[in-house]
């Protein structure tokens, strides 16, 4: 991203920017209410029930999405042991990329009715493209089953328990290695998050129901 900055596109790069911040606020935020419903108050009493996006920003996370294009927030904190049900972990998890997936088709959709309705100005036009983007994208890679990733809290749910248990000890060992791989492979420039993100846009429009 801070190419952008040097080519001169400063609007851009403030609209992704926030675009980013945003959709990594609410993903944070789908962590600590869906924990809440499941008997865990951990987030809530450290504050991260919140969009406010001061609460979830990790400040080297966010230096790397200026310079590397990649980047994270701080992780919600939850204690399993106050869990409800067998599944609390796995639902959990899966609210991360389940509030980037609405976002992203609240996004599409509302461009497509503006677009409909003539109402709409490029700088709008481009944030709501770059939003849905954005969310499909996080809402892909968070479930990507390797390293810290949302994915690898929810695959164990689906294999049998022999299978779910070895898939466990093995990702605690090597995922972060394996996932650390990918990322370092992208900037060297291998088009993984590229793909991803043309995979993100193709799936968008099945979001669209206007």
């Amino acid at each position: 991203m801070i190419a952008l900055l040097t080519q001169g596109h400063y609007e851009l790069f403030v609209l992704l920017l926030f675009a980013i911040v945003f959709s990594l606020s609410f993903h944070e935020f789908g962590h600590a209410y869906v924990a809440k419903t499941q008997g865990d108050l951990t987030a809530a009493q450290e504050g991260r029930l919140t969009i406010n996006p001061w609460a979830h920003i990790d400040p080297f996370g966010l230096l790397m999405v200026v310079f590397v294009g990649f980047g994270y927030a701080k992780p919600v904190p939850t204690d399993p042991r106050n869990y409800t049900s067998r599944y609390s972990t796995m639902w959990v998890a899966a609210a991360g990329p389940f509030m980037n997936l609405i976002l992203a088709a609240l996004s599409i959709n509302l461009l497509v009715l503006l677009l409909q309705s003539g109402n709409l100005s490029g700088g709008m036009h481009q944030f709501l493209q770059i939003l849905a983007s954005i969310n499909m994208l996080l809402m892909l890679f968070n479930m990507i089953p390797i390293g810290p990733l949302d994915g690898h809290y929810i695959l164990p749910y689906f294999l049998p328990r022999g299978v779910a248990r070895r898939y466990v000890e093995l990702n605690a060992r090597y995922g972060a290695f394996v996932l650390l791989g990918l990322i370092v492979l992208a900037i060297l420039g291998l088009p993984i998050f590229s793909s991803l993100m043309a995979f993100a846009n193709l799936l968008l429009g099945f979001l669209v129901v206007v």
